[in-house]
């Protein structure tokens, strides 16, 4: 259910609310270019800086638009509180939600064995399949691989890693002792194609809210061994890539966006638009991409 591509969606804001029409719009845009399936409400979301209710308003507003087009992950599961997590869970509604996606404790940098401790008391309870997400560059601590085979050896609620260390050698550690059921995704949308010919599964991306068709293109083609296609299309990102990340995620894609015109280039703080540089120099790439979907 989580190979391919996954889209980390944004979350649109005007005048400082959520976005609903250009939330639906994006929906429908994102699913049309042919992702396999939505986060909502990941980094990209912008999930911190929503309050509880606005979550919640923005999850089932995206169940309901899905309308069951594509599997749905809730990507805002994460605390640095474990007790905390844990009774969140298991007072949520995940109706319509196929899975979690919960990145580890962040700022306290516990061990690998409070790091376990935490993942193992979050599987005790949670009603659906659970995507562990590692990404040390927000939390200050690495999930080794020695903790994630642990953790999906002991229970296959553990269906998936989303791998954000930027190590490629670290996820082909994973890729090699994983137990059958575990699907190793990429973090990092330039890693994608190397770590799917090292034998990993797919991605949950960041550039497929603006490119969706190209960059799951690329992905069909790279688990289909059609190397030669998937080349291709790879290159003819590969120079937007640093352009969404170097004034911040989801900065970058929210101003790709609204090149687009899919939505406003808005952001909430402490998060603030990219600058003008950066805007002039990512619309210069994305002008460059010639098979850019269009609305």
């Amino acid at each position: 259910m989580f190979s391919g591509t996954g889209v980390a969606l944004i979350t649109p804001f005007k005048n400082k609310a959520i976005d609903y029409a250009a939330l639906e719009r994006i929906i429908d845009y994102v699913i049309q270019g042919g992702v396999d399936y939505l986060v909502c409400l990941g980094t990209t979301g912008e999930a911190i800086t929503l309050t509880s209710k606005e979550c919640r308003e923005v999850l089932d507003f995206t169940i309901k638009n899905v309308a069951g087009r594509v599997p749905i992950v809730g990507g805002y599961f994460g605390s640095n509180f474990t007790d905390k997590l844990v009774d969140f869970i298991k007072g949520y509604n995940l109706e319509g939600v196929d899975a979690i996606m919960s990145s580890s404790p962040a700022y306290s940098k516990p061990s690998q064995e409070g790091i376990y401790q935490h993942y193992k008391a979050i599987e005790k309870i949670s009603p659906v399949p659970i995507i562990i997400y590692n990404v040390p560059s927000r939390t200050g601590c690495n999930v080794k691989p020695e903790t994630i085979l642990r953790l999906a050896n002991e229970s296959e609620k553990f269906v998936a890693v989303k791998e954000a260390s930027g190590d490629l050698v670290q996820a082909m550690k994973i890729l090699k002792n994983r137990p059958e059921h575990l699907l190793v995704l990429s973090g990092d949308d330039p890693l994608t194609l190397p770590l799917i010919a090292s034998g990993g599964d797919g991605v949950i991306s960041v550039i497929a809210n603006a490119f969706p068709t190209q960059f799951s293109d690329m992905v069909r083609a790279a688990l289909q061994n059609d190397f030669d296609t998937a080349r291709r299309l790879n290159a003819e990102l590969l120079d937007i890539h640093p352009w969404l990340y170097c004034d911040g995620n989801p900065p970058g894609i929210k101003a790709a966006m609204s090149i687009l015109e899919l939505c406003n280039n808005e952001l909430r703080i402490p998060l603030t638009p990219v600058s003008d540089n950066t805007f002039e120099c990512l619309k210069r790439e994305m002008a460059n991409v010639s098979s850019l979907m269009r609305v």
